[in-house]
């Protein structure tokens, strides 16, 4: 089969027309369904507790499922993962571990080695590689030492334990290459990294998902049984040749049809039943003598009667016993079809070869110049992205009800229980397979800027699945997250409809305006229940509450001040400007095909002047968000009489009322009298008299507008504090909390909060707030750094290069906003390239990652990096947000910039 450069595309063109269904397979196997929101039936809400890792291997999941490396299909009927066993092992290895917050000195937190190297958007390509120690996997050791460090010790991990020790680990790699929608072609190798032969039991293992036990769903059961193998000739190593496979399973089931299971080389084939076993659990005999744990009993405990002599049940494995000697590698060889197959492996390695040879094609035509370590570095992010996609099932009301089991009388007031319309059952985008195994509305909104790089129609949807009736609250409300959907994220919705519909535009030369049509009508009820919900005083100044920043603030803004009180909140009233002015652009957008949409854009464009107006303190208490003295947007506390008093801190609470600005060209004001006829009304930001924006009715030389809450003299103040790296800028990007508060902690009395401090805090979280593994208060974050760098370009573009500013950072020269974009972009790329003394500023120093030839390759996307070193914290796998550095590595070969930034070996000069 000849290399086709661009069969990847026409696989999503296809997918695009419902021509092909390549959705159909996926990576939504999630890396954990224990210890979820989904899974707790506990009285008081404690699901790591109610359902914890030693459970898993024995009791059934009510919602979804998960395994190492895994696939499914999108309605997850049908599930094919990897379990591994060394021997030495007490459990049989068949998903991740991790600690709950209660049991480590951070938050919740993966124990495992484990990267998602590899895949294209269409999933015909997939790889994923498993680091599995030689050795019993520590876990006693890994939960007692992570319990005796306190918070100002780093956490213990792997690595720490020295599982990897003298190498003596496994490589195991899951390649999966579909030669149709319906015909997967799985390899699995096992390398043997360690000085000695070792041996290693690898069993692939097929399973139906339980619905049988929860719902009347499905009246027909779904079966495995033993199929007649299509043998061929016995080759080396007990290889079948001739195309042929060495055994066979048949997965019948009602809904999904049957499929057909096929592997290569022999093994003992084992099935059980995916049920619970209550007699090792609660000491309740079992329904049945078949129970999901049989696999472990039957392997490691040797009890042969766990498995089921029938061959045939709803739970399947094949037991390879290898024995590998050092530094080689042995391959298993399966196939997964809906269609029966005379000679399954026929063309099997062809299959390989040919869908690898186009991953590479896609990408190299995605970034076509860049050096090798970025192409590496936007192909494994891209990778994470994809791999992060997630089957995500929850009926709430069902939840509520417990389940044919009588519900605790706490839970009719408890968590979700406002949500009992929420019903998913979904392909999801989610922040994180293990640590983050759901979604967050905020983190969704950016995981579609990176994903619209390579599919823009799964992108789209994934917009429009939060804005659906089955998901969007009927008061507006779109949810948060599911553990508390009721929380509120900041409204990034509008952001990443625009994002994906420019995307569209330039790369299939027409945006798609149906689909902003229906994105904007449900984002104007969303916009309406934040003006309605909160803005307590009804005068365009916004509590949004934490809004996702965690322990940014100096309490928790997710708890109410004493009655009288309110905070009012630069961040939440900043993006509630920026919302309204999407919205505005949105509609004009939309206005060019239908002008009926003008009167939208009025709207919208009139609530961004409200808000601009009340920033500028012309309401209420009179006095501004904005400190002219100190050049930076701040939070107020209202008092009962009628005053407010700022709360002097520097974090990104003032810095994201500079995200609300946009660009405005000739041909979305075109015929649009009455729009442009509310900008002259306004002209330079006027509102009853005052200057409150930026909205001048000057254009640049390209007849554009800008419409933007910051003018340049306030945008002149802001900008050296945030290219300062005493204050805001480390070598790794923008700090959520400025370093000045290194050392000017203490903030006085503020009335309804009393005595306040705030420490900049570059790392790891020295509180427990919000479970510990999340800290705004000093580290560099990806998705708001990422939105500065828009902001700006947005800011260059109307203002050219001719405005420009002094940069502390390059001792005081004055650069344009261009230079400082492109600074700030190559700083947060450059987290994860290697700088000068070839070291990965991602990982620490002495990490495997920096030198071992089987780890340098390998990249983690973590949640937050480190404020001065850009070492990567957090969940180590949240690719969803920090997967925005793709964009960035883009950026760099896609922006007219000097060519020392694209240099692999550049570095940032001290001046331009």
């Amino acid at each position: 089969m000849p290399i086709q450069s661009d069969a990847e595309r026409q696989r999503l063109k296809n997918q695009q027309h419902r021509a092909e269904n390549w959705r159909l397979w996926g990576p939504y196997l999630s890396e954990r369904a224990w210890g979820t929101v989904r899974e707790d039936y506990s009285r008081y809400g404690s699901a790591w507790e109610y359902f914890d890792h030693d459970q898993a291997r024995s009791r059934a999941y009510r919602w979804n499922e998960d395994g190492l490396g895994g696939i499914s299909d999108e309605a997850q009927w049908l599930c094919f993962g990897l379990a591994l066993w060394n021997g030495r092992d007490p459990i049989l290895k068949e998903r991740a571990f991790g600690l709950s917050s209660s049991q480590g000195n951070r938050g919740e937190d993966v124990k495992e080695c484990y990267f998602y190297l590899d895949a294209t958007p269409s999933h015909a390509w997939l790889h994923y590689l498993y680091k599995y120690p030689q050795s019993a996997f520590p876990y006693t050791r890994l939960i007692e030492e992570n319990a005796r460090r306190s918070r100002e010790d780093p956490p213990f991990g792997l690595i720490d334990s020295g599982a990897f020790a003298e190498g003596r680990y496994w490589d195991v790699e899951i390649l999966y290459a579909k030669a149709s929608p319906e015909e997967l072609h799985i390899r699995i190798l096992a390398s043997n990294r360690g000085p000695s032969e070792a041996a290693l039991w690898l069993l692939p293992q097929l399973w139906f998902r339980n619905t049988w036990s929860w719902s009347d769903e499905i009246n027909e059961k779904p079966v495995l049984r033993a199929a007649p193998a299509p043998n061929g000739s016995i080759g080396p190593g007990g290889r079948i040749d001739s195309g042929g496979a060495a055994w066979a399973v048949a997965a019948q089931h009602p809904l999904l049809g049957t499929y057909h299971l096929y592997g290569q080389q022999k093994a003992s084939l084992l099935y059980t039943e995916n049920e619970t076993n209550n007699s090792r659990l609660w000491d309740v005999p079992n329904a049945g003598p078949y129970v999901k744990d049989a696999f472990h009993r039957f392997l490691i405990d040797g009890d042969q009667s766990a498995v089921n002599p029938l061959q045939q049940g709803t739970k399947f494995a094949a037991v390879h016993k290898l024995v590998v000697a050092p530094g080689q590698t042995h391959a298993i060889d399966l196939i997964l079809s809906a269609q029966p197959k005379t000679q399954p492996f026929i063309s099997h390695d062809q299959v390989f070869t040919q869908r690898r040879a186009e991953a590479d094609a896609f990408f190299r035509t995605l970034l076509p110049h860049a050096s090798a370590e970025d192409h590496r570095i936007l192909r494994q992010a891209l990778a994470g992205m994809i791999w992060n996609k997630q089957f995500y099932h929850y009926d709430v009301s069902t939840w509520l009800k417990g389940d044919r089991v009588p519900p605790p009388s706490a839970r009719e007031h408890g968590r979700n229980h406002r949500w009992p319309h929420f019903k998913a059952n979904d392909v999801v985008s989610m922040p994180d397979a293990w640590e983050y195994p759901w979604f967050a509305a905020w983190d969704l909104a950016f995981h579609c800027a990176a994903l619209a790089l390579v599919d823009v129609d799964f992108a789209k949807d994934q917009i429009e699945l939060l804005l659906r009736e089955n998901y969007l609250h009927p008061n507006g409300q779109v949810p948060a997250f599911e553990w508390a959907f009721d929380d509120v994220n900041p409204p990034l919705q509008a952001m990443s409809a625009l994002k994906v519909f420019r995307a569209e535009r330039v790369q299939r030369g027409r945006g798609d305006v149906a689909f902003l049509k229906r994105v904007l009508h449900k984002l104007l009820l969303n916009h309406t229940w934040w003006i309605n919900r909160k803005d307590a005083t009804g005068m365009n100044v916004f509590e949004g509450g934490f809004l996702g920043l965690d322990n940014i603030s100096v309490y928790d803004r997710s708890r109410p001040l004493p009655s009288g009180y309110t905070l009012k909140q630069a961040d939440a009233t900043g993006w509630m400007a920026m919302f309204s002015l999407q919205l505005t652009v949105m509609a004009l957008e939309i206005a060019v095909e239908d002008g009926a949409y003008e009167d939208i854009a009025i709207q919208c464009y009139s609530q961004f002047l409200a808000i601009a107006n009340t920033i500028a303190g012309h309401t209420g208490a009179h006095v501004s968000l904005w400190d002219d003295v100190d050049g930076f947007f701040k939070d107020l506390v209202a008092n009962p009489d009628g005053t407010a008093q700022r709360i002097n801190v520097f974090s990104w609470v003032g810095i994201i009322p500079l995200f609300a600005s946009e660009v405005v060209d000739a041909r979305l004001l075109a015929g649009r009298t009455r729009f442009n006829d509310l900008l002259w009304k306004h002209q330079d930001g006027m509102f009853n008299g005052s200057i409150i924006c930026a909205c001048p009715v000057t254009t640049n030389e390209r007849g554009e507008h800008l419409l933007s809450l910051v003018n340049a003299a306030m945008l002149v103040k802001m900008l050296p504090r945030l290219f300062n790296e005493n204050e805001f800028l480390s070598p790794h990007g923008v700090r959520s909390v400025s370093k000045r508060h290194a050392t000017q902690q203490d903030l006085g009395h503020i009335p309804g909060i009393g005595k306040a401090a705030i420490d900049y805090v570059p790392g790891e979280s020295n509180s427990a707030l919000f479970g510990g593994n999340s800290n705004w208060r000093g580290p560099v974050w990806m998705p708001t750094n990422y939105l500065l760098v828009q902001a700006i370009e947005k800011m260059h573009r109307y203002l050219g290069d001719a405005f420009t500013f002094p940069a502390p950072c390059l001792n005081g020269y004055e650069i344009n906003l261009k230079y400082a974009a492109t600074l700030l972009a190559e700083r947060l790329a450059d987290i994860f390239r290697r700088d000068e003394y070839d070291l990965i500023p991602a990982f620490p120093p002495d990490s495997p990652h920096q030198s071992d030839p089987n780890w340098r390759d390998l990249l983690l996307f973590h949640e937050y990096f480190h404020g001065e070193t850009g070492q990567g914290l957090g969940a180590a796998h949240q690719t969803g947000w920090s997967g925005l550095v793709a964009n960035l590595v883009m950026r760099r070969y896609h922006t007219d910039i000097p060519e020392y930034w694209k240099r692999q070996d550049a570095t940032v000069p001290s001046e331009p």
